[in-house]
């Protein structure tokens, strides 16, 4: 598959949009709006990023289709080092560059005439989740915040191992810096096939079946996105705490959004008992981690409306 996986309505207009970061790094986007918004008016505006290691076309897209017929004005884009945004080497994972792109999409969604500076939030799938609240706690322009089936990358890589498994893991990886300098280009091996298939072989394990259930086949798969990043890139992750201050982000509000079914629940338990106030969780029935990236029957689309429409104070116009 090379397209987008959510057809695009026919009354959503989407236009490609290239920004830099505080980097200097290229940021490819994608911007949607209702084709009757009135452009001379100032209207709320959603940055949306995607899962950890995914694209704009794998859920973003979903997002800015729903949510532009609801009146936002919604802007995805592929983090750095992947997609069509720039950086190189690609597939590098960079803590602190992925948490700077959700301020750099505000940055660029600021500068639009019809955007209200006032009136702009952030939604994070999976791995984004963590960086869009990451970027909340310092960011104060982010005025409300959404995370669908969150995962916190630092707790994720580093998980339930002792001192002495991490100890081993940042020998392993230090030394496999030696070899990529050796070779001149850091290790990275793929985790999804080059095209789609067509079923997920019995054999393989949760949770490494539900992301093929969505990578893998032609549900979710992209040739931009073939799994994973560079295998030095976990050293950075492992060194960033991205959550440490996410009691700082009230008294602007959070929603967790979780399916009851998905395996990485705890990360959205542990970021809501770790907030302030306000702070709201929602959990979907018969949803999986996945479920929340591309499932409109299952992403809860009029209630991230009105999180957004009541705290962001939204004065938009709903289409006809």
């Amino acid at each position: 598959m090379s397209g987008h996986i959510a057809a695009l309505s026919e009354n959503i207009a989407r236009k490609r949009v290239v920004y830099q970061n505080r980097y200097g790094l290229e940021v490819v986007g994608e911007l949607y709006c209702s084709k009757d918004l009135n452009l001379d008016e100032k209207h709320p505006a959603l940055v949306v990023g995607a899962p950890y290691g995914g694209v704009k076309e794998q859920g973003p897209c979903v997002y800015g289709n729903e949510l532009a017929k609801k009146g936002f004005i919604v802007l995805t884009f592929d983090q750095s080092f992947m997609g069509e945004s720039g950086g190189f080497p690609r597939h590098l994972s960079s803590p602190d560059i992925f948490v700077e792109n959700f301020s750099a999409a505000v940055d660029f969604l600021g500068l639009q005439p019809y955007v209200d500076r006032e009136k702009i939030g952030a939604i994070g799938i999976c791995g984004s989740g963590g960086f869009a609240l990451s970027a909340a706690q310092m960011d104060t322009r982010i005025k409300a915040v959404a995370t669908m089936s969150m995962y916190d990358m630092n707790a994720a890589i580093r998980g339930s191992m002792d001192r002495a498994e991490i100890q081993s893991v940042k020998e392993r990886l230090s030394r496999q810096r030696w070899t990529d300098a050796e070779n001149g280009y850091p290790e990275y091996l793929p985790g999804f096939p080059e095209q789609p298939i067509d079923e997920v072989p019995a054999d393989i394990p949760e949770p490494g079946a539900e992301w093929m259930r969505f990578y893998a086949v032609r549900r979710g798969h992209h040739p931009n996105a073939r799994g994973g990043f560079t295998t030095t890139s976990d050293l950075a992750m492992m060194n960033f705490p991205l959550l440490a201050y996410i009691d700082e982000i009230s008294p602007r509000p959070i929603l967790f959004v979780v399916g009851n079914r998905a395996h990485s629940r705890f990360f959205s338990d542990n970021a809501y008992a770790a907030a302030a106030e306000p702070k709201e969780m929602v959990v979907v029935e018969d949803a999986e981690h996945i479920d929340l990236y591309d499932r409109t029957d299952r992403i809860p689309f009029e209630k991230l409306t009105a999180f957004f429409d009541e705290n962001l104070k939204s004065c938009r116009t709903i289409p006809e």
